[in-house]
């Protein structure tokens, strides 16, 4: 590897790397452990999600697991919200394909204990869960577990202190809160496997707030994501604004698309956007025309149900839906496998090339097979 191609030292090191170009944010920060997951220090930034099965129904935890981790999520968040759950989260730990993160609000004995429990890491909010001198024995906890802690900061649990000051923004706010419990791990703790988000469900804070947390913490891993983006359609837009722009900036070490929705829906979402920004690729990315006059086949129904049949499919290829010779193959001559529709037939084609000519009912099953010969 280059020097040019290698990821900037996370602390004391030039912001520049040997060609002169810039580090990004993302390649300064530290690197933390979740399980075997590496996060910051230039490391591929980290798709997440979080459980919603019941906390203490052992089995349908870890069959949402398995939908998670096939669907390519890499760290799984799980809540905690009684001390009566704490079994079940140990079994889900032991049995669990992925890392799993203990999520505690309020009670500072029960992250002590998930940290005892199996937890790959604690995501706690120090606001809620008693202030900076109740989450000492937490810390303790997660350093003789040796896993990391996450910081979480919203914008609805502020300490009071910080959340009546008529002097800052809310972001600045929140920045302020997670700066304070950072110090305070780090300088009167001594702990530094940390990781930082601080959420908003507005698109502009949540922007902004990202922002300033890069240059104010520059060492420590930031988590990102819009909080309560709402459901898919919303959420997906919102996230892909917010998230899209600080992935560009090289800001944030993992994330997660939150939505009122299947898990799975969020992963899927993460991984689109980060393929779109040409960060990661897991799965195929779908070009489809709109359709028009010029279109003489069912191209929506086929467009759907191609991107239905590519859901199962890992490889990272690109696969065009064209509805007339107008756009394909030659507006989609960089796709590994695609199709140009005409009357009632289209050609499969590769690259610009036509491969074979099929009957329209026969379109999505002869690009799907072609596909599977790549």
């Amino acid at each position: 590897m280059s020097d040019a191609l290698k990821p900037c030292a996370p602390e004391g090191a030039p912001t520049a790397t040997a060609d002169g170009s810039a580090c990004k944010p993302h390649d300064r920060t530290r690197r933390v452990m979740v399980g075997a997951v590496p996060v910051g220090g230039g490391a591929p930034v980290a798709v997440q999600s979080m459980l919603n099965a019941p906390a203490d129904d052992v089995a349908a935890n870890l069959a949402q697991i398995e939908a998670l981790a096939e669907a390519g999520c890499e760290i799984v968040r799980m809540a905690i919200p009684r001390r009566d759950c704490l079994d079940a989260f140990e079994a889900v730990c032991a049995a669990s394909p992925l890392p799993v993160v203990a999520d505690i609000h309020f009670d500072a004995r029960i992250a002590i204990e998930a940290a005892r429990r199996g937890a790959a890491k604690l995501r706690i909010n120090p606001g809620n869960i008693g202030g900076l001198e109740a989450t000492r024995a937490v810390i303790a906890a997660a350093a003789e577990a040796a896993i990391p802690i996450r910081i979480g900061v919203n914008a609805g649990s502020l300490d009071d202190a910080i959340a009546e000051r008529q002097d800052l923004t809310l972001s600045e706010k929140l920045v302020a809160s997670a700066t304070e419990y950072v110090r305070f791990f780090e300088d009167e703790c001594d702990f530094r496997d940390i990781v930082v988000s601080a959420k908003a469900h507005d698109v502009q804070t949540t922007i902004d707030t990202y922002r300033l947390l890069a240059a104010a913490l520059p060492a420590v891993p930031l988590h990102i994501g819009v909080t309560e983006a709402g459901t898919a359609f919303q959420g997906i837009i919102k996230s892909a604004c917010g998230l899209g722009v600080l992935l560009e900036e090289g800001i944030g070490d993992t994330m997660r698309i939150s939505l009122t929705d299947d898990p799975v829906v969020e992963v899927r979402a993460c991984w689109t956007l980060l393929g779109s920004l040409n960060l990661r690729r897991r799965s195929p990315e779908l070009i489809s025309c709109p359709t028009c006059g010029r279109c003489q086949v069912n191209l929506i129904g086929l467009a759907r149900e191609v991107e239905e049949r590519l859901a199962a499919v890992s490889k990272p290829v690109k696969v065009a839906v064209m509805g007339c010779v107008v756009n394909g193959p030659g507006e989609a001559a960089d796709a590994d496998i695609g199709v140009a529709c005409g009357a009632g037939s289209g050609v499969v084609f590769s690259h610009g090339k036509i491969v074979r000519k099929v009957q329209e009912s026969e379109i999505v099953s002869a690009l799907m097979e072609e596909l599977e010969n790549l």
